[in-house]
């Protein structure tokens, strides 16, 4: 058996576990037809679980990665030890699964959601609703997250678009067919948002404040020169669970 019937396999037993309570229908077979199509399983279940929060994918947002689950059990635990209320940033917000993550997890915070897509306001309403988060806990912004980024937080958590178009060859087909090209690429180096981020942030972040930016592996030295360029004086890079670089803590005054 090859490696794609194998796997075809899996995400019928567990479309049919989640989605279907282990009961066939007509539907079920059509959903069975859209896997060997090559769509992804989160988007045919229509959610996924992220940490201990159900993130709804009606609208087709970057679907939720394991790497950024990981480093957003890491941030939790950071601003969890922080005394006072912490005023939160979720740039890039897409699905909102980092900003729902967080409130869900810490008492003590209020968080902005920023995101450009006017869809994904909608897909960010649906799962702060769906995780029952307080309305008096969170702003939505809609637009530019450099532009509409204004005033300074505790925290600003970013996972911005990163991927390089010149490595595009190197997604997989599924993701480039069916996930949103504007929330992967970010021109060739991927560099580009990330950027924008590094120089911002500066003005964004609050005495003491934290910065936690998911990059491409092979970003991690750019980042670096420009982080000393930019004249920061500490900040952590960090790998996931898979032993690749995949994000910084960058701290505001050292």
């Amino acid at each position: 058996m090859t490696k794609a019937k194998i796997k075809l396999e899996a995400e019928i037993s567990r479309l049919l576990r989640e989605k279907y309570n282990n009961r066939f229908n007509r539907q079920f077979i059509e959903d069975i037809i859209r896997l060997e199509k090559g769509e992804p399983l989160d988007y045919v279940i229509g959610w996924l679980p992220f940490l201990n929060c159900k993130i709804d994918l009606s609208f087709r947002p970057l679907i939720p990665r394991p790497e950024t689950e990981y480093w957003a059990e890491k941030a939790i635990e950071v601003i969890s030890a922080t005394k006072k209320e912490v005023k939160i940033a979720d740039i890039f917000s897409g699905s909102g699964c980092i900003g729902v993550v967080i409130l869900k997890n810490v008492k003590n915070c209020r968080v902005d959601f920023l995101e450009l897509d006017k869809r994904l306001i909608k897909q960010i309403k649906l799962n702060l609703k769906l995780n029952k988060i307080s309305a008096s806990r969170y702003r939505i912004i809609q637009g530019d997250a450099i532009k509409k980024l204004k005033g300074q937080y505790d925290f600003i958590l970013a996972n911005p678009p990163y991927l390089a178009v010149k490595r595009k060859s190197q997604v997989q087909a599924s993701v480039l067919r069916h996930e949103p090209a504007q929330a992967l690429f970010a021109g060739a180096n991927g560099f580009f948002y990330i950027k924008k981020i590094l120089e911002l942030i500066k003005f964004r972040l609050q005495p003491k404040g934290q910065l936690w930016l998911e990059f491409d592996s092979f970003q991690k030295k750019s980042i670096e020169n420009l982080l000393k360029k930019l004249k920061y004086q500490k900040w952590n890079f960090y790998r996931d669970q898979y032993q690749r670089w995949r994000y910084v803590q960058v701290f505001q005054g050292g």
